[in-house]
């Protein structure tokens, strides 16, 4: 969650590594440092708060400095505070030290340290870290990168850490386990980043690191080894999207620019997956049609937003290829023994590829037995690289603490999934996924319908920014769709909002409605269960208790007891949650915009979380 950069080459370090952190900031920090390498000294300087307190900090007249590190924080050990912040340093003032992740036997390694005469001056678990370097760098005649090999042996936990020393300021040491770290080669200049956003103004020539993988950079090059000294060949690759798909385009906000994208999302995430003959085609997934049919049982695990796609896909994966699916939470699955084998398909939904709680699960589920199935945004990140098969969203880059067209495509990869499960098991003709696929190709047409029509609902949206509860209503498939908008509330405007199955009203929820309270509720397209009945009954039970109702519903379906109406086009039953999901993002926007609030980075959150 942290945002860590490198660099080193001709230019200033202190504008790629401040414009850095900039394009780091969606990640979530309460922190920023930096620490400039000259031979003999560094120039340090950190600051509790907005990257523009540190910048406000440094002195008019710079020295031109040419390496250093940069690294915004998100607190866990010690408060967000100027001492907390890294850089950490060693006694001497010559060795720095940047972390993401956390070290789970610091206080171990801090008594030893102390007792050794090292004097620690934060609460952090990173300053462990430089006491320990400088020992062992000591050790190994000044060799950072054998400094840092040791140094990780004897560390527990997860973790990102980049190291700089004062007498040799070009070189820049990193490391990576189960965190996010990726090198960047340019011409002259090199970096190191937590997110190629860092350095993607600089060059589009990427390296992927393994896990504990160390990695040495300097101006002429990089190079990488395991933890036993043994080289370890360059991964390299093209970043694809370029600076400008990170910038706002004229929005008011990330968000806002991220909830127009998705029209282009979706199309980008459907583009070229059906053959001339009608196959699905999703190469890159490395699963023969013989594994597929062999699948007896599916998981699928995630957190957040992402578990909300997991919910949506039960309902498609069961409904097509006729195989059971259970959803679980990532950060529970591994700690209640779940039942895995050779014939069990676990698909693992995640926006960044780096959450350390699916990550966790994922290999719990590999060691297992089970074949595991990343549905990703970020290419080449670490849940990806470690599953066995990868579907890749096309959504670029997502901003917004808050995921919108992350979301939206993580539910169109898994229609895909469904399709192409369906069409191998023959529980779909090739006519029928013909179909399928075509109307989801409508999709990207009729969100964009939605968003050229979307002014009223702003306007209205602000009538209810007062509300101190806001509750949620769906049926069937419409019922994750309906925690994901009370989710969207909670993280943007910090209001109570509860997302509720229509059918458990009376089992206890409709307990809370009161005069006034704003209930919001997602009529089904009406299909062979009648469950848009049921919702319109949902709908008078709590209008009659004094509810305000707000009810998203296709045009043309019958609707009474509504206050307001929201109209979205009309779909299938299992591809509505991609167009009643539109409005409910844009309430929750606009909600938290009326409050006055942060939208792109929502207090207490963070885009990627990197530690359990």
């Amino acid at each position: 969650m942290c945002g860590i950069v490198g660099y080193t080459g001709p230019q200033s370090a202190l504008t790629p590594i401040v414009e850095g952190l900039r394009r780091l900031e969606y990640r979530g920090y309460d922190s920023a440092g930096i620490a400039l390498g000259t031979h003999g000294s560094l120039f340090v300087e950190k600051r509790a708060g907005k990257l523009s307190n540190l910048e406000g900090a440094l002195p008019a007249n710079m020295p031109t400095v040419h390496s250093g590190i940069g690294h915004t924080r998100w607190a866990t050990h010690g408060g967000p505070t100027d001492h907390n912040a890294h850089p950490h340093l060693d006694n001497e003032g010559k060795l720095a030290v940047i972390h993401n992740g956390i070290i789970e036997n610091y206080a171990e390694l801090k008594a030893e340290l102390q007792g050794r005469g090292h004097t620690f001056t934060s609460e952090t678990d990173t300053e462990s870290v430089a006491h320990l370097l400088s020992d062992l760098r000591k050790e190994n005649s000044g060799d950072l990168t054998a400094a840092m090999r040791a140094a990780v042996k004897r560390l527990r936990g997860s973790f990102t850490l980049l190291a700089i020393h004062a007498d040799a300021p070009e070189t820049i040491v990193g490391v990576r386990r189960n965190s996010p770290l990726v090198a960047g080669l340019g011409q002259g200049e090199n970096f190191l980043a937590s997110d190629v956003a860092a350095f993607i103004d600089y060059t589009k020539r990427a390296v992927e690191l393994g896990q504990d993988e160390v990695v040495t950079i300097n101006p002429e090059g990089i190079s990488i080894c395991d933890l036993e000294g043994k080289a370890v060949d360059l991964r390299e690759y093209e970043i694809t999207w370029d600076a400008a798909a990170a910038q706002k385009g004229g929005f008011a906000h990330f968000m806002l620019k991220e909830i127009f994208d998705q029209p282009k999302a979706i199309a980008d995430t459907l583009i070229g997956r059906l053959s001339d003959n009608n196959q699905v085609q999703l190469d890159e997934l490395h699963m023969s049609d013989e594994e597929m049919r062999k699948i007896k049982r599916i998981s699928v695990i995630a957190c957040g937003t992402a578990y909300h796609a997991g919910m949506v896909a039960k309902y498609a994966i069961e409904k097509w290829a006729k195989i059971p699916v259970d959803v679980e939470i990532a950060s529970e699955y591994r700690y209640r023994d779940p039942i895995v084998d050779k014939d069990s398909l676990i698909i693992a939904i995640s926006q960044s590829g780096e959450t350390m709680d699916l990550l966790m699960a994922v290999r719990h589920a590999k060691a297992a037995g089970g074949r595991v199935l990343a549905v990703c945004n970020t290419n080449s990140s670490t849940i990806p690289r470690e599953s066995d098969a990868v579907l890749y969203t096309h959504a670029g880059p997502e901003i917004a603490v808050a995921s919108t067209k992350a979301f939206l495509t993580q539910i169109v990869a898994i229609y895909l999934i469904g399709l192409k499960l369906a069409q191998v098991r023959s529980t779909l003709s090739d006519n029928q996924v013909k179909d399928f696929y075509n109307e989801m190709l409508e999709l990207p047409a009729k969100v964009e319908q939605i968003l050229e029509t979307i002014e009223p609902l702003r306007e209205l949206t602000r009538k209810f920014a007062t509300s101190d509860t806001v509750l949620f209503l769906g049926r069937g498939i419409e019922y994750p769709i309906a925690l994901e908008g009370a989710l969207k509330l909670k993280e943007l405007a910090y209001i109570h909002a509860e997302g509720f199955a229509g059918g458990e009203l009376k089992h206890g929820p409709i307990a809370l409605i009161e005069e006034g309270t704003v209930v919001i509720a997602i009529l089904p397209t009406a299909d062979e269960h009648a469950l848009d009945e049921k919702m319109l009954s949902n709908i008078q039970e709590v209008k009659a208790r004094g509810a305000r109702v707000i009810v998203i519903a296709p045009e043309g379906a019958e609707v009474i007891g509504a206050e307001y109406i929201i109209r979205i086009p009309v779909a299938s039953p299992l591809f509505q949650p991609v167009l009643a999901t539109v409005p409910l993002q844009v309430f929750a926007y606009e909600i938290a915009v009326a409050r006055g609030t942060d939208v792109d980075q929502p207090r207490n959150l963070a885009k990627s979380v990197t530690v359990e």
